[in-house]
């Protein structure tokens, strides 16, 4: 039998993702309704700071919307829809992106029902819904009308990024900028007005990755940047002590780091300096190996622990991602296309020789992420509800479901307790899903305590605590300056 379309507005059901039980479900809405309206406090991201530094209009649904969030690309890409089909063309040229955003726009509403039960889609529908004051269901045949409403929206001064910052209740995001970044947008947002509000956050990877293609030269730009020589070991050690300490000054808290594996096993100085200069003379008779290349991220990632005791800038880490799987289609449109997948983790005895050495330090601080969900309960939190510096992440990225956000509070949370958690990160480039993301994660937080309190392992008063903890506190208490 099949059901016939819904003629209703469509709206979206306040009880969406909190629990069907019903009296779990009252407790639920009580504690939810407490942290539904705190200000976001957005500390790991991609939103571009040049769309605040320039206020920049957002083009079109589709460049808003679509072509930069790879969870909707990845999705309709397995649906057998191109890469170029969806705005996004090859690096070279050979395959030009969809020139008609209306065009683009329509094959993801025709893709809608392939978004059931995915997270995407609960995001999607709060920001079509909430934000866009949408009222029908995406479809081929209702593609066109909303894309003239999105549309409008956008072309209102009033939707520009500095106004949805208030607007979103955003009262802190961070950018994600490389090592080399010059800060100048930053700069300019904190002379207007925007100074702790606007932060950046210094991600070195490429110049911690001896067989990357662009080794040389991002060591070269990012020792440009730090005014300091770096032709040899010393000297690139000293560059990237002079841009954390810019990134401090522009009001940074953080660093993030994305390698491989989590591997933080220090080299003797020597070795240390032999490989960076062997990277640097990229010599295709004696190329730097694999194994060369993780030693020395692992000694950089102690490194950075050093670094980060000194000046407290808080130590991202989320390892553990098999990126440009695909090596055609990564060759030819590019990293961050939908491309990366997870890999599995060793935490344990990868992260010992830092924590050894700086896990009691007063002056580090630590956040560790994972999305191999089986080291949640067996190693990180355990190790996060023991040393002193170390904080366990939120679920991300393919772990930031409905299921995978309850299933780590399961997890981790009689080990680590609420106490050991960085608060929610919502690690997106699509900067309208944000409200969304930490609306959903509250949501589920909400669940999880109500239950507690049901079944009388928490007080109310308790878990009304703890619901803001998670949704705001400890989020400002992680990443705090210092």
């Amino acid at each position: 039998m099949t059901a016939s379309p819904t003629t209703e507005p469509w709206t979206l059901n306040p009880d969406r993702a909190l629990p069907a039980d019903p009296v779990i479900r009252e407790i639920a809405r009580e504690l939810y309704a407490t942290t539904r309206d705190l200000p976001i406090v957005s500390m790991h991201g991609h939103v571009p700071v040049e769309w605040f530094a320039q206020d920049t209009h957002f083009g079109d649904p589709a460049q808003l919307l679509v072509v930069p969030d790879h969870y909707l690309l990845r999705m309709l890409v397995s649906q057998g829809v191109s890469l170029p089909e969806l705005g996004v063309g090859s690096l070279e040229g050979s395959l030009p992106a969809e020139a008609d955003p209306r065009a683009i726009w329509r094959r993801f509403c025709a893709g809608w029902k392939h978004f059931r039960g995915t997270p995407t889609r609960f995001w999607m529908e709060t920001v079509l819904v909430e934000i866009f004051g949408v009222t029908q269901r995406p479809g081929p045949d209702t593609a066109d009308a909303i894309y003239d409403q999105v549309q409008s929206a956008i072309d209102d001064p009033a939707f520009r990024p500095r106004a949805l910052l208030d607007r979103f209740g955003i009262e802190v995001i961070a950018t994600t900028d490389p090592a080399w970044a010059s800060l100048e947008y930053h700069e300019l947002l904190a002379r207007e007005g925007f100074a702790g509000r606007i932060l950046p956050t210094f991600r070195p990877d490429p110049v911690y990755t001896l067989d990357s293609p662009t080794f040389a030269a991002d060591v070269r730009r990012t020792a440009e940047a730090a005014g300091v020589e770096a032709t040899g070991y010393a000297g690139y050690l000293d560059a990237l002590r002079t841009q954390r300490q810019r990134f401090a000054a522009a009001g940074g808290t953080a660093t993030d780091h994305g390698p491989y594996l989590p591997d933080t096993t220090p080299l003797p100085d020597a070795d240390a300096a032999r490989l960076f200069a062997k990277a640097l003379r990229a010599d295709a008779d004696d190329p730097v190996t694999p194994a060369e290349a993780a030693a020395f991220t692992a000694h950089m990632l102690f490194q950075t622990a050093a670094m980060a005791a000194e000046d407290h800038l808080v130590m991202q880490l989320h390892p553990g991602v098999a990126r440009g799987h695909a090596t055609r289609m990564t060759a030819l449109f590019g990293p961050d296309k939908g491309y990366d997948i997870p890999v599995a983790v060793e935490y344990t005895r990868a992260l010992r020789p830092m924590l050894d050495a700086f896990g009691h330090h007063p002056g580090f601080r630590f956040v560790a992420f994972t999305i191999d969900e089986d080291v949640y309960s067996r190693e990180l939190a355990p190790m996060a509800g023991v040393y002193p510096a170390m904080k366990l992440g939120a679920p991300w990225w393919f772990l930031d479901s409905p299921e995978a956000m309850r299933r780590f509070r399961e997890d981790v949370t009689e080990t680590a307790g609420f106490s050991n958690m960085s608060g929610f990160v919502d690690d997106t480039r699509a900067f309208c899903s944000i409200p969304a993301r930490h609306d959903l994660a509250r949501r589920i937080d909400a669940g999880y305590l109500a239950r507690l309190v049901a079944e009388h392992r928490l007080d109310l008063d308790e878990a009304l605590e703890v619901a803001a903890d998670l949704a705001y506190r400890n989020a400002v208490e992680s990443y705090r300056a210092r």
